[in-house]
């Protein structure tokens, strides 16, 4: 264990386990052997010392009188949240011979793992477990809650999760914010556009919600939710109409440049603004902004769009952007939808899918986005769930549904958690998670270029133990020897780093790490060399979409009909919870205040409502309640919520009994903004 662990006061560096862009470097202050405070590290290149208010209130959250401290063991019907203490040995005794009777039964595929990003260190999440759900040959999940179908939509166009390097985009002129509240989630962004906007830089906010981002920028865009891709072909129709495109660019770095210049003909901006909702001479005259900017343009593609039926190809049609303007050549200009692929590290060597027995065959994938639906299937039954990083009571879709499976007396669940969160109450077993703090982890952000260690600054809280510790144990308990489940946490960094496939991680190893604590990777400017596109370029025509059955050029594809509940509901981030993170403690909660419903005055007077009001939200799916938010904030015809608060004083909102569990247009990804609802005035 680190030697930070021994010293009892001190200071000593640290990184943000958090799922969020930013991953910010941190300075930890102890007292006693007790974490006092939380404070950005300045030395750190991107984040410079600034951090969030969920973090430098984690103190709050770390020690909770709520934070688990040993096993528990199910005492009352499930949900309940009765549960009384156990050992251990107990428990994972209790787990590995349930597991043993099922595999023997059923076979391993009955048996589902259930994680996500709640901690965003790369061994803890991608590492241990998922080479021992790998030996154990279980269901596989699909990880493809979050940023699946945007991901495989700018791929198409850009060959991978290759983007500016956020740094540089202080030299840009114009920075459209599409899609992301970043103030809210990408702090640093902000930050970064201040500096720039100080040099002359305009900011365009382009969102279905007027959040603090949109307060923030120099010029709001509200679009209807899910129309973005309509409204970045309508840009493209006045770049080609006026001339205003780079002819050079794009005969040097893009393929089917003359088929767009054609295709994009019919998005002329009166058909859009009937679309979008944006009127024509705004489509006008940001198409003009963006073409005859003097110096870069960057685009900050955010989480929103993709979140939609159509996501996938909403996100690949803004992608296109750049291209047509020549962006990619100039400093700081460009887009980010996030810059994984820069910093990817050695995913065979971290997750070993090479421990799945040869026989029998590939067990079945499973898509976390429909884990309601699987837990729901009687012909292929999940008998067993292990949930880890994750909250699905409350983040999953359909969560009604979810809590449904949950509820299963036959299902033997076990959560592993640093809360008796949601989930947990439905669990069997509950083991106690140590923090980010007390665990040994790397990681790399995917957003920024630079590659983090944390090491240990305080002991394991109670009885809590890491990830990897819990699937060691489980390991030899369900009698696997194999030398992969034995690796230590440092091992296994030094193996994730060591990933010839990728050059720009060809300096960062173990050693670096623990000695600099960060590391910026070697990378090069996106065109430089081919990409990793079938042609090498920018793919504005893309023949691998035809062939998967998509359109081959960037197309404006409508929402899935959804019954005649008049609103669209998207239900995005708050500024004070990280999904369900930080919703279970009473200082966070505090400071969020109170779960609104964010509706249109007209929309609001039409059905009764006066600001303030309590309001019925519902749909065939589920029903909450939340407060009325009345305003200019949102269009006609949408309402938004913020935040996926927890059960307890404020069980009504759980706002994800409303979201539809089908799967976006690509990557089977999430499709939460895409539902619709009904509101009434609460009675």
């Amino acid at each position: 264990m680190s030697s930070y662990v021994e010293q009892a006061n001190g200071v000593f560096p640290s990184v943000c386990s958090l799922d969020c862009p930013d991953q910010c470097g941190l300075l930890v202050h102890k007292q006693d052997g007790v974490i006092i405070k939380i404070e950005g590290d300045p030395a750190h290149p991107v984040t410079q010392g600034a951090i969030c208010n969920k973090v430098r209130n984690m103190t709050a959250r770390l020690y909770d009188e709520k934070r688990l401290r040993y096993p528990l063991k199910r005492t009352g019907p499930k949900g309940s949240g009765q549960f009384e203490r156990i050992g251990w040995d107990e428990a994972i005794a209790a787990i590995t011979s349930r597991w043993k009777a099922i595999i023997a039964e059923e076979g391993p595929e009955a048996i589902l793992p259930y994680s996500f990003y709640g901690n965003m260190g790369r061994v803890n999440t991608e590492g241990m477990g998922r080479r021992f759900f790998n030996r154990m040959n279980a269901s596989r999940l699909i990880y493809s809650i979050c940023e699946a179908a945007g991901t495989v939509g700018y791929a198409y166009t850009m060959g991978g999760s290759y983007g500016t390097d956020p740094e540089d985009t202080v030299h840009a002129k114009l920075i459209i914010m599409w899609g992301v509240n970043a103030v809210s989630t990408n702090m640093h962004q902000v930050t970064l556009a201040e500096k720039a906007r100080k040099n002359g830089a305009t900011v365009v906010v382009i969102d279905v919600h007027r959040n603090r981002t949109a307060k923030w920028g120099d010029w709001f865009i509200p679009v209807r939710p899910g129309t973005d891709a309509a409204l970045a072909l309508g840009i493209m129709h006045v770049l080609f109409a006026e001339g205003l495109v780079d002819e050079a660019f794009m005969e040097a770095y893009t393929a089917g440049h003359e088929e767009l210049r054609e295709h994009v003909k019919t998005y002329a901006p009166d058909y859009v603004s009937s679309i979008t909702g944006v009127p024509a001479a705004d489509i006008v005259k940001l198409a003009r902004m963006y073409g005859t900017v003097d110096g870069a343009a960057f685009i900050r593609i955010g989480n929103g769009p993709q979140h939609h039926d159509n996501g996938g190809m909403t996100t690949r049609a803004i992608a296109c952007l750049p291209a047509l303007t020549g962006q990619w050549l100039k400093k700081g200009g460009g887009a980010i939808k996030g810059n994984g692929g820069h910093l990817a590290l050695n995913q065979r060597a971290l997750g070993r899918p090479d421990l799945k027995p040869k026989t029998p065959a590939r067990p079945r994938d499973i898509n976390m986005n429909l884990l309601g639906e699987a837990l729901a299937d009687d012909a292929k039954p999940i008998r067993s769930l292990y949930v880890y990083n994750a909250n699905p009571a409350v983040v999953a879709p359909n969560a009604g549904k979810v809590r449904e499976g949950l509820a299963r007396e036959d299902l033997f669940t076990v959560v592993h958690e640093l809360f008796l969160t949601e989930t947990a109450a439905y669990a069997d077993i509950v083991l106690p998670a140590t923090s980010a703090f007390e665990n040994t982890d790397v990681y790399s952000s995917y957003w920024h270029h630079y590659v983090q260690i944390q090491e240990p600054v305080v002991a394991p809280h109670g009885e809590s133990k890491s990830n990897t510790e819990v699937f060691r144990l489980l390991a030899r308990a369900m009698g696997y020897e194999d030398e992969a489940l034995r690796d230590g946490d440092y091992d296994m960094i030094a193996q994730a780093l060591d990933n010839p496939a990728n050059p720009n991680l060809r300096d960062i190893t173990l050693d670096t790490l623990r000695e600099k604590q960060f590391a910026k990777a070697d990378i090069k400017p996106v065109l430089e060399g081919k990409l990793r596109t079938p042609s090498g370029r920018i793919e504005l025509y893309s023949a691998a979409m035809e062939r998967q059955g998509f359109p081959p050029m960037p197309t404006y594809m409508p929402l899935v009909e959804e019954g005649t509940h008049p609103f669209l509901f998207i239900p995005t981030a708050n500024h004070n919870f990280l999904n369900s993170t930080f919703a279970h403690n009473d200082k966070h909660m505090a400071m969020e205040k109170t779960p609104k419903l964010y509706m249109n005055a007209a929309d609001a007077e039409a059905l009764g409502i006066r600001d303030g009001d309590a309001v019925k939200v519902w749909n065939g799916r589920g029903e909450c309640e939340l407060t009325a938010a009345v305003g200019e904030d949102v269009l006609p015809g949408v309402v938004v919520s913020q935040g996926l608060w927890a059960d307890g004083k404020d069980r009504k909102a759980v706002v994800n009994a409303l979201t539809p569990d089908r799967v976006a247009d690509m990557g089977q990804g999430a499709t939460f903004f895409s539902g619709r609802v009904s509101v009434a005035k609460a009675v």
